[in-house]
């Protein structure tokens, strides 16, 4: 009962303020080549929303963070528990899904996908998820070999990860970083940003703009 009157009254304080603020993105990125255009996919959202980034240490092989925008934080796992001392201080992976109006995961890879449809939490990104509100949304945006992305076990964690409420932005078939040629290549910063901005403008215009929050 107290968890669920916690969450209630975060998510009516966050109703409250979202009306005359931009809306607030929490962009993820995960172990893919993909996140070679994390940095774009921040720029595309930087625009138009408050965007904070948070990044596994196998994303890191590929993000360069000096193209990211001036203004974006950067959270990987060292930095979970860096500032946490005692009982009672913060701890960011609950801050960070508080501060958010919007989630997105991009790239989401074959092995964070399998532990998000699992319920693993052994990084920043995956407590995140582990620990999100569902009543906000969170889109993921999966980048993997062909093979892989047709392996019967992706099937599955997609049904598991659609039955949480969580949207994927599908991949799209092209030549691969690998080689081949296939569907499993993450789509576009561009869609991804279009995809979710017209998800919120929609529930504006439809008067229900609280309920994104």
């Amino acid at each position: 009962m107290e968890y669920s009157e916690s969450a209630s009254a975060e998510r009516e304080q966050t109703q409250v303020n979202a009306a005359s603020r931009k809306p607030r993105i929490l962009l993820a990125a995960s172990g893919s080549v993909a996140a070679i255009k994390f940095g774009n996919l921040c720029h595309c959202f930087s625009e138009w929303a408050e965007v904070r980034a948070v990044a596994t240490r196998a994303s890191l092989h590929f993000i360069d963070r000096a193209a990211l925008p001036k203004g974006v934080v950067l959270y990987t796992d060292e930095d979970e528990w860096s500032s946490w001392n005692k009982i009672g201080d913060s701890v960011l992976h609950i801050e960070l899904r508080r501060w958010a109006d919007i989630m997105v995961i991009a790239p989401l890879s074959a092995n964070t996908l399998g532990k998000i449809a699992g319920g693993l939490c052994d990084n920043l990104l995956t407590c995140i998820v582990r620990a999100w509100d569902y009543n906000k949304p969170l889109f993921v945006a999966p980048a993997m070999n062909t093979f892989m992305w047709n392996n019967p076990f992706t099937e599955r964690h997609l049904m598991s990860i659609d039955e949480l409420g969580i949207s994927l932005i599908p991949p799209v078939t092209k030549r691969l970083a690998c080689g081949d040629y296939g569907n499993g290549a993450m789509a576009e910063p561009s869609l991804i940003y279009s995809t979710v901005r017209l998800f919120v403008e929609s529930k504006i215009q439809q008067g229900s703009s609280s309920n994104i929050h």
